[in-house]
């Protein structure tokens, strides 16, 4: 037979590539038969349904059923046509202004291959698997029969590729979840929060939609070595918001501030010029730390060590030591201590000194004191 590309009745011109509607009237094994006001109905072959495999016609459509379809060819009175076709280049088009607009499409998981998973979203989708989640899965069978909003990763018309992600989508949504939840975080509140996970330096806190980092020297007012010395993935806590920073999406956060500092009790105990004994704790090259009091270290300068001049703290004091300390100065508000072993020295000369000057007068009253005690009352006019 040979190939018409044109046939007439009456207004119905029927041309290769034109596009009509039609009544589905009969459904056969692998073709539907379709009414469109022509003298002959045409026929829709079970492969030009869908971009999906179709297993039976009655599957995809019915008795009844308008659809559009383009005339694929003509053949004396044989008229093949294709539903896939129209729909095809609907979608596309429709799909290329989600593309240009950012928009999110919905599209049905209907099988796993390898590589990922196909979707239905009109045609045929692909998500590869790295696109899937924003975890790993190890199963990607779950996801089938699951209808997603997806993102258009890729749109090739010409060879008929698109590619699409599940995975931006979540991202997405966790972006936006944590800005909510940063916007209305508010610093200075406290929190319920459970532990996410632990590093050296700290402990990632979940509260809601966003988590938070618990830095190791926020744990505890006694010293922490290891976080996992005092906290397990999983625990509860409370947490106090320390600061919120909105542009790098972190927050800080305080398990220490949400307890009662124990030094602020031992602190109030204490008072300027009362000399204590303590234990160095730590020597640095500007001084050491002494702990005068549970949970309360001051700090000795190097320069209230001794009163000789000292290059380096370690040359005289060892971690460990006992010593006696004169409290200089008391700062509340920063929890801060001042201490001098100097200064209990100068104190004792100067005590040796008014002695030697209360016996002197009483003994030698009718000599000059200043040559009765000679260097001692020339080192404190200095």
């Amino acid at each position: 037979m040979n190939q018409n590309t044109e046939l007439k009745m009456e207004e119905i011109q029927v041309t290769v590539g034109s596009v009509f509607e039609g009544t589905v009237v009969k459904i056969e094994d692998k073709q539907a038969l379709v009414d469109f006001g022509y003298k002959v109905e045409a026929i829709l072959p079970i492969s030009e349904i869908s971009s999906f495999h179709v297993e039976n016609v009655s599957d995809e459509i019915s008795v009844n059923d308008k659809i559009k379809f383009k005339i694929m060819s003509i053949k004396e009175d044989d008229i093949v046509v294709s539903k896939k076709a129209v729909d095809l280049e609907e979608k596309w088009s429709s799909l290329e202004a989600a593309y240009n607009n950012g928009e999110l499409i919905e599209g049905k998981v209907k099988e796993v291959v390898k590589g990922g998973l196909v979707v239905d979203v009109g045609l045929r989708g692909f998500i590869p698997a790295s696109m899937v989640s924003t975890k790993f899965v190890e199963d990607l069978s779950e996801y089938v029969g699951q209808v997603l909003p997806l993102k258009i990763i890729e749109l090739d018309r010409e060879k008929i590729k698109l590619v699409l992600s599940y995975k931006a989508v979540l991202e997405y949504e966790s972006s936006k979840a944590k800005s909510d939840a940063l916007n209305q975080i508010k610093v200075g509140e406290i929190l319920d929060g459970t532990v996410a996970r632990i590093t050296n330096f700290g402990a990632f806190v979940n509260i809601g939609s966003v988590d938070g980092l618990v830095h190791i020297s926020q744990l505890s007012y006694n010293r922490v070595n290891k976080v996992e010395e005092v906290l397990s993935v999983g625990d509860t806590v409370k947490v106090k918001v320390i600061s919120v920073d909105k542009e790098n999406n972190k927050i800080s956060l305080s398990i220490k501030d949400t307890q009662e500092n124990p030094m602020e009790n031992e602190i109030k105990k204490l008072s300027v010029g009362q000399i204590v004994e303590g234990q160095v704790k730590r020597l640095m090259a500007f001084g050491a730390f002494v702990e005068v009091a549970p949970h309360v270290e001051g700090l000795l300068h190097v320069s209230q060590i001794s009163s000789k001049h000292l290059n380096n703290p370690k040359d005289v004091l060892s971690v460990g030591d006992k010593v006696k300390v004169k409290i200089q100065e008391i700062d509340l508000e920063k929890k801060k201590l001042s201490l001098s072993i100097k200064q209990i020295e100068e104190d004792a000369e100067l005590e040796d000194l008014k002695k030697y000057q209360d016996q002197a007068k009483s003994e030698n009253a009718g000599f000059n004191l200043s040559e009765l005690i000679g260097d001692k009352l020339k080192k404190f006019n200095k």
